[in-house]
């Protein structure tokens, strides 16, 4: 294999440019060429393309984000958008894809790998969400719940200062995991996620409970995909029950994505990005990169795609335990 393509694909992530940046340092350790793909599927598609070298990705280790940038394609989700992506790939000489994404990004490679089997692709999990099947942690995940974790601890102390119930949403559209370790971490009193029924009359019970302990204050995370919903409507239904509690809300959103990577991060998606090289020159295809209690794993796509991250019920508990 001669030249390889690389592209990031579906929300940013902090540590997808420690990831390229290993996967050009890789392929051309290994007198491979690059080309990074700009906007996903969609440059694919328009044969947007970009030689990359190593003084190319030089000092990109520390930005969050992704010099490659990211797009969704609607065009790709059809036969005629993949055929014109297969013809810009092969236009370019590109010979196998590694795909920084998440679960879109599987599903697209996967398809265009069954319609055109003669160019293989191989993923790296990159979600701030840690949902994927197959891997411990995604790269953005790590930099994410520091950056809500810092958020809440700046939160936490005006909650203090004027004894009131904040609501905080972080992001988890299908997954808690970012509310769950983020609230452990800042000592949050609950923690709402879409893997857990949220009952309300018993959320307010808990937060009585607490209050009977002369607490000053009290944090309720919640994952923006919580089945009560977002962090104001819960607030809401709880204002309605107590009308006499002082409730703020505060929502995290994007920056949660952005900010540059943190230690763990730079690390993990470095060596993601290597493997994912090796793999493709040893001949791998339609697999996910991932890492599993510090061993490297290698998920056929099928799987990462169809499966997911489960919850461990211990850190559910702990919650509980330690409000």
């Amino acid at each position: 294999m001669k030249k390889i393509a690389v592209f990031t694909s579906g929300g940013d992530a902090p540590g997808m440019n420690a990831c390229i940046r290993a996967v050009v340092r890789t392929a051309v350790q290994n007198k491979c060429q690059v080309v990074g793909i700009m906007r996903g599927y969609e440059g694919m598609i328009e044969g947007d393309f970009m030689p990359l070298s190593r003084p190319d990705v030089s000092n990109i280790i520390q930005q969050g984000g992704t010099i490659l940038y990211s797009a969704r394609s609607e065009r790709f989700r059809t036969k005629k958008g993949r055929k014109a992506a297969y013809d810009q790939l092969k236009k370019e000489g590109i010979e196998g894809v590694v795909a920084i994404g998440g679960n879109g990004t599987f599903t697209g490679a996967q398809v265009f790998m069954e319609e055109f089997p003669d160019i293989p692709f191989v993923g790296v999990p990159g979600t701030i969400d840690n949902d994927l099947y197959g891997t411990d942690f995604t790269i953005g995940y790590d930099t994410a719940i520091n950056t809500a974790m810092q958020a809440i601890d700046k939160i936490k102390d005006t909650a203090n200062a004027h004894n009131r119930i904040f609501f905080v949403e972080v992001m988890g559209r299908d997954a808690g995991f970012i509310a769950l370790l983020s609230g452990i971490a800042t000592g949050s009193e609950e923690v709402l996620i879409p893997e857990s029924k949220t009952e309300i009359e018993e959320l307010i019970a808990n937060l009585e409970s607490i209050d009977g302990e002369k607490k000053t204050s009290s944090i309720v995370i919640v994952a923006e995909g919580d089945d009560e919903g977002g962090a104001f409507t819960v607030a809401d239904k709880v204002k309605k029950l107590r009308p006499d509690l002082s409730i703020r809300v505060t929502v995290l959103g994007h920056v949660q994505r952005g900010g540059s990577p943190t230690c763990m991060e730079r690390v993990r998606a470095s060596r993601l990005g290597l493997e994912a090289v090796n793999a493709l020159l040893t001949g791998m295809r339609g697999v996910m990169i991932g890492q599993i209690h510090k061993d490297i794993s290698y998920i056929p796509f099928s799987r990462a795609i169809n499966f997911k991250q489960v919850i461990n019920p211990v850190l559910l508990d702990m919650v509980k335990i330690l409000r």
